[in-house]
């Protein structure tokens, strides 16, 4: 099972504990409701249901079947890891296990080159940029860039910071309190 399949279940075991109901229960329900658009789940979930952003967020997606962590976004992440960037997906795996371990309201939303990182908004994202890099971009306003934590420049106007990744052993207890940092804010 992927990191992407991992996180999946685990919302949804989270969504059935916290709530008495599970996914497609409540997907049934938004269905009955005749709420069409992304925002109006979310709103809905929130404001009438008491869901956190990320759980509304997983739950929306499931109902519109756009989910970020449905069969069609494994096939993105591994197209960004195909052929000559194969090497580099222990990289992203390792990034991905680290957001999941940060718990309730992680998401990932693969978009065609990179993996945006959401926690209420986005915080970050992982790209494969080179056949031999992944840059993890970062969310840090305020953060002074220093050594391996640079500003983001023209990498990604999304984020603030950007870190280069050559080696999964890069991925290391630095850049784990990096992404915590970013997920806090977001």
């Amino acid at each position: 099972m992927s990191s992407v399949d991992e996180m999946a279940a685990k919302m949804e075991a989270n969504i059935a504990d916290k709530t008495g109901k599970t996914v497609q229960e409540w997907v049934k329900m938004v269905k009955a409701e005749a709420l069409e658009k992304h925002g109006q789940i979310v709103k809905f979930l929130k404001s009438d249901h008491g869901f956190t952003h990320g759980y509304a967020n997983f739950v929306a997606h499931k109902t519109l079947k756009s989910s970020s962590l449905d069969a069609d976004d494994d096939d993105m992440v591994a197209a960004q890891y195909a052929g000559p960037k194969t090497e580099l997906r222990p990289i992203y795996e390792r990034l991905v296990s680290l957001v999941q371990d940060f718990g309730e309201g992680a998401e990932l939303a693969p978009k065609k080159s990179y993996v945006s990182l959401r926690h209420n908004k986005q915080f970050g994202l992982i790209q494969p940029s080179t056949k031999t890099r992944v840059d993890l971009g970062l969310v840090l306003k305020g953060k002074e860039p220093s050594g391996r934590l640079e500003p983001a420049g023209s990498f990604n106007s999304m984020v603030t910071h950007r870190v280069r990744l050559e080696d999964v052993n890069q991925v290391d207890a630095e850049v784990a309190a990096w992404l915590k940092e970013a997920f806090d804010a977001a």
